[in-house]
Order: C-alpha cells, then structure tokens, then sequence
C-alpha cells in the first residue's frame, strides 16, 4: 500500500451507521416485531430467491414493497396472530428514523480526504433506502465514490464488486483498504488484493486503518 494512492473504502452498515443491534431494536419497538422473528423472515424470503438473507432486495431484483410483502407474508404463516399494522411498507423510512451517523467513524472519513486520501463507501445498500441514509452519512461532498450493491448489480462478499470498484477508480487493489463489520466481506476483500480491517468499534477500526496507513508511508 502506498499513500497518496491509497483508497479506503468505508461500509455503511455497521461502520458509518448505528450498530445494527441498535437499529433492529429501534425497528422492533416501533413495529411490535420482535428481532429474532423478522430476521428469521429475511433469511427465508432470500432462501426463496436461493440467495443470501438480503441479496434479492440489495441486488434490485424486488422492489422495497415486495420484499416487506413478502417478509409480512412469512411472519403471518409463521406467526399466526401477530399484529403487523405497524410495520409500513416503506421498511427504509421506519428503518432509519431518528438513527443518526456514526460520527467518529464519519470525522475520521473527513480527516483522510481533508489529508489526501481517497475515501469512498462500498456497501450492500437498497434503491428505496438512498434518502435516508446518505443524508444521515453527509459524505457527499468528501467520498470519491459510492459503490452501492444495488445500482452495479455485484454485492459483497463477490470479489467482482472490488474489482469494480477499484477499476472504476483508476487505483490497483493493493492501493484499497476495506473497513467492514462482516468477516466474510474482509476475508473476501483480502482475496481480491486489497488490505482490510474488520470493524469491531470506532476506536479499534481507526487505530488498525491509522498504522496501515502509517506502515504504507514508512
């Protein structure tokens, strides 16, 4: 890895968002919908599609309604009775409200692009969610570039989505460096040639991204 080209590439989900523990709990309070079971509906609608739990919604191959239709429609014949009038179609708006950036991992965004260093977001994302959480991340004026699983067709963890994005970038994959909360998708980024840092906490991510970038520079 080499500095002035070095291009970190932040996740959204878990990195730049609130800790998703904290946003199914927030979902769950406001729908009646208990964690376990509508995480349980994600993995059996994907299971439909023969696909990982949200890759048909991440990919664009169904629309935000559908895919809430469809969870709705797996909770009703697995939980007979359980009230869903509160779980709006429009899962993204529920999904994100009142959640706000994580802001140390944001301010360290600002930080290396301030300092030089390219900075983009590389997530597995949905169409209907884009107004919701780029506003809350505020890095359209500081990343170099959005890969998002959902406009490109490839999402993590397949080694085409960082083939993608370093190319459309100009930069070689040993000049990216992913910063991601799935082991998965940072084992995956390593055998595409890229360095990676699985997120655990803010604190932890940007000390390990620090001494990368500092052992690139050295």
């Amino acid at each position: 890895m080499s500095t002035p080209e070095t291009f970190v590439w932040f996740d959204f989900g878990g990195v730049l968002s609130p800790p998703l523990t904290a946003l199914f709990a927030s979902y769950a309070a406001r729908t009646g919908i208990p964690t376990p079971v509508l995480q349980q509906a994600m993995a059996t609608v994907g299971a439909e599609y023969s696909m990982p739990t949200l890759a048909p919604i991440e990919l664009g191959m169904i629309d935000e309604h559908t895919w809430v239709r469809q969870i709705h429609t797996v909770i009703s014949r697995e939980h007979p009775g359980m009230d869903l009038s509160r779980s709006e179609l429009d899962f993204g708006r529920q999904w994100f409200d009142g959640h706000r950036v994580n802001g140390q991992v944001r301010n360290f965004a600002v930080e290396l692009a301030s300092a030089g260093t390219a900075v983009g977001v590389l997530s597995n994302n949905v169409h209907e969610w884009e107004p919701y959480w780029r506003p809350m991340v505020g890095l359209d004026d500081v990343a170099t570039d959005f890969v998002d699983s959902c406009k490109v067709g490839v999402r993590k963890p397949d080694p085409a989505i960082f083939a993608l994005a370093a190319q459309r970038n100009g930069v070689a994959p040993d000049d990216c460096l992913l910063l991601d909360d799935l082991a998965e998708n940072c084992i995956a980024a390593r055998e595409a040639g890229w360095s990676a840092v699985q997120f655990i906490d803010a604190d932890q991510a940007i000390g390990e991204i620090r001494a990368l970038l500092g052992d690139a520079a050295a």
